[in-house]
């Protein structure tokens, strides 16, 4: 797989000033006589640390979303790499084919056996053709159902990583049952008899992401999003046309960042990333995932299965419910 640029190849608009910092950081660093510049050297490391403190710390939704597509930003293979040992990717429905958009695999993470499940995007211009750009087919989530499944027989937890804009929406995945393929990943991973923990890494759009987000436990990057459409999809249907005024107001009013999905309801933990996000320290996100990830899992494999499925089915019933009723 590609490397992942760094967070100075790719630049955000409201990240001029930090880039600017960075890039004499970096001259500075490269001289031969960098040590007479220890001082300075140290002074601009400190306003830049700052600098993304309080620029990270007050981002609108609409910026969240876009750290969320940072192209530096880890992927499910990155984590991967750094998460688990013993990786045993596994491939095909058995009805129509292999997805790369969604990666499944029996691997290790911390002392657990587990399936890993995980959209893919890609790096490079053909990897993100030949992964869709993280928009699976029916064929992935048949894939996701199937590799569950099995994880069932033989008793292992499931760990799923969502990151996607949404379902591929092409002809060809509609003629294929996409909903339906959707449809019936939610219902039957509302009933698998073993855990199940889903973290949203970046984007979480629509369906294509709750075809694998049915989990005991759900949680989200903290600069990840996770709403019904996106919002230049939501812009496009109350505005008629998306831009950026239009995208910001769409963001807003979806509540889709991770601290208005727990406040909500909807999550069950953010996980904190480094600070200016887990482009700049893919190694601190991918510990405080593992963290996560193994606590949540010391505590569901105590669980017997008929209350894990019954506590499931509880928690997802009580989205969106806005008080008691009373009886007359």
């Amino acid at each position: 797989m590609a490397k992942a640029p760094s967070s100075s190849t790719f630049q955000l608009d409201f990240e001029q000033t930090i880039l600017e910092i960075e890039r004499q950081v970096s001259v500075l660093e490269e001289r031969p006589d960098c040590e007479t510049f220890r001082e300075e050297l140290e002074t601009l490391r400190v306003t830049r640390d700052a600098l993304i403190a309080k620029t990270y710390a007050n981002l609108t939704p609409w910026q969240t979303v876009r750290v969320a597509r940072h192209p530096g930003r880890p992927q499910t293979l990155d984590y991967v790499d750094m998460l688990c040992r013993d990786f045993c990717q596994l491939h095909g429905d058995r009805t129509f084919g292999d997805d790369p958009a969604i990666i499944t695999a029996f691997t290790r993470i911390g002392p657990f056996k587990v399936l890993l499940i995980g959209h893919q995007k890609g790096r490079t211009t053909a990897e993100r053709i030949n992964c869709h750009f993280g928009c699976a087919h029916p064929e992935g989530y048949r894939k996701a159902l199937l590799k569950m499944r099995l994880a069932e027989k033989f008793n292992l937890p499931i760990v799923t990583f969502i990151d996607t804009p949404g379902a591929y929406p092409g002809i060809g995945s509609e003629q294929r049952g996409q909903a339906e393929a959707i449809a019936v990943n939610l219902r039957e991973m509302s009933r698998l008899r073993v855990p199940i923990v889903c973290i949203v890494i970046g984007e979480g759009g629509s369906g294509g992401a709750l075809g694998i987000g049915v989990g005991d436990r759900v949680a989200m990057l903290e600069h990840s999003w996770y709403s019904v459409i996106s919002p230049e999809g939501c812009a496009a249907i109350l505005w008629k046309e998306a831009n950026e005024r239009t995208n910001s107001l769409a963001a807003q009013a979806l509540a889709l960042t991770a601290k208005h999905n727990l406040k909500n309801g909807l999550i069950d933990a953010v996980i904190r990333e480094p600070h200016g996000g887990a482009h700049r320290d893919p190694k601190a996100a991918s510990e405080a995932m593992q963290s996560w990830i193994v606590e949540q899992l010391g505590e569901l494999t105590r669980i017997d299965r008929d209350t894990l499925v019954r506590l499931r089915y509880e928690r997802f019933s009580r989205i969106g419910a806005t008080g008691t009723s009373t009886s007359t």
